[in-house]
């Protein structure tokens, strides 16, 4: 089924209306040489990403104040779980390999900067409206009288993933200087540079007791993901199955050694006890060598996971999957919060102690829930990820990119670091300074592959 028709004229095909048909559409018009096997990657890892929130964040009630726990927190024995439950390392190692075969394709048109505005504007064309959409919440929340600290809370754990935006979002804006960087010197003279750089930030995270000398390692640890991607798809490590197994054992030894005997959490998540470096805020020598091991574990899976997107229906449910995946990782605490309020908040669904074996036979209903509530979501706001790309009508100014992606970086950042306050003062109680320079951003970019009115047709 392609999800489009001819009208009675034998005109073009119309493009589908309904998301569903958006989502038929975009898994029957799927390149055939495709990597399935890595689109597969990147709908198990977000997906993975999803539900391990979902199952450690607590919705709890105290004094008939709403209020939120990890288990991470209270449990230490759920700490070693989190190395199986940590897959961001995978998003970006899936994301360098794309990005990779993007850069590389034949059908490329255009140079650096046409590129970085054609994945940028992908990003931010569904960023853009789960913004507005919590902004826009938040402050008719306000006007209706709603307690501002609940409000803000509400929001502030909504916008928990744009972090990932903000990083992704510079690493694709640097992927065409650290592609051809990487394959004019090799990939150890990319990588080792950018372990040395974590390395350094750990070291002075230790001496100084503070994460702000090592700020550089929010980009560093994702990129060192990222270019691994990078040499995953030239084939660097795919010259034998000894490189897979070497990346798998070596990054596991890494990771027991340096939490048993370093200075590092064990947790791969959130911040562990006091006096151990939180691993992802920014990352470590730990998570680069959880990162080292998760790629050798893709790498080894892969001829049992491409037998399985074999299967036309598997396939057909990954292309579907993908095509709305950003808007998936986007909106996905908002049903924590809807199903909080609604529902615990009420006394509708129960709130047992924490970590409690009721608690925990409670997740399965719980997650079925928000599964249900995301699902909904996604069908009303999918559209903006599904909604096809606009080829750019000239060559765009690489300085005009170049600045649209910094301003929307830069009010990204002042969002997930702030969140509903941002880093600047609020007007009306909405980050108006952040949001005005992601709009700024936005019209750089769409403007900046924009012909002259006059160059234009009629």
């Amino acid at each position: 089924m392609s999800g489009s028709r001819r009208d009675g004229h034998g005109g073009a095909a119309d493009a589908p209306t309904t998301f569903g048909g958006r989502v038929r559409r975009a898994a029957a018009t799927a390149p055939a040489g495709r990597d399935r096997y890595v689109d597969l990657l990147r709908v198990a890892a977000v997906t993975v990403v999803v539900l391990g929130h979902w199952v450690v964040s607590a919705v709890t009630v105290t004094d008939g104040r709403l209020g939120g726990v990890s288990i991470l927190t209270l449990l230490p024995w759920t700490h070693p779980w989190t190395w199986l439950t940590q897959v961001m390392p995978v998003v970006f190692l899936v994301g360098g390999y794309a990005n990779a075969a993007s850069w590389s394709s034949p059908r490329r048109g255009g140079g650096a900067a046409a590129w970085v505005r054609a994945r940028a504007l992908r990003l931010l064309r569904p960023t853009a409206a789960f913004g507005v959409v919590l902004v826009a919440g938040y402050v008719g929340a306000l006007a209706l009288g709603a307690d501002p600290q609940l409000a803000r809370t509400c929001v502030w754990l909504a916008t928990t993933s744009l972090w990932f935006l903000v990083v992704y979002l510079a690493v694709v804006a640097l992927a065409p200087a650290t592609i051809a960087w990487q394959r004019r010197r090799g990939a150890a003279a990319v990588l080792l540079p950018l372990v040395a750089l974590v390395a350094a930030g750990d070291v002075a995270r230790v001496v100084t007791g503070s994460p702000a000398p090592a700020a550089a390692s929010y980009l560093a640890g994702w990129l060192v993901a990222h270019q691994l991607g990078v040499a995953w798809h030239d084939g660097v490590l795919t010259r034998s199955r000894g490189t897979a197994v070497a990346l798998a054992a070596a990054g596991l030894a890494g990771v027991v050694v340096l939490t048993a005997w370093g200075p590092y959490a064990v947790t791969m998540v959130g911040a562990g006890p006091a006096g151990e470096l939180d691993n992802t805020a920014p990352p470590t020598l730990a998570l680069l060598a959880l990162t080292a091991a998760w790629t050798g574990v893709v790498l080894l899976l892969r001829p049992l996971g491409e037998r399985a997107v074999a299967r036309p229906r598997v396939w057909d449910a990954v292309v579907g999957a993908n095509a709305v995946v950003l808007t998936v990782f986007l909106w996905h605490t908002v049903p924590v919060v809807v199903a909080g309020l609604a529902l615990v908040g009420t006394g509708a669904f129960p709130a047992p102690e924490v970590g409690s074996g009721r608690w925990f036979a409670l997740r399965v209903p719980w997650v079925l829930v928000l599964a249900v509530l995301l699902v909904a979501v996604v069908a009303a706001v999918g559209r903006f990820e599904l909604r096809p790309a606009r080829p750019p009508e000239r060559e765009p100014s690489g300085v005009a990119v170049g600045l649209g992606v910094v301003a929307c970086l830069l009010g990204l950042l002042g969002l997930g670091v702030g969140g509903v306050d941002g880093l600047a003062p609020t007007v009306a109680g909405a980050p108006v300074a952040e949001l005005a320079l992601v709009v700024v951003g936005l019209v750089l970019l769409v403007r900046a592959g924009r012909a002259p009115r006059q160059g234009r047709r009629a």
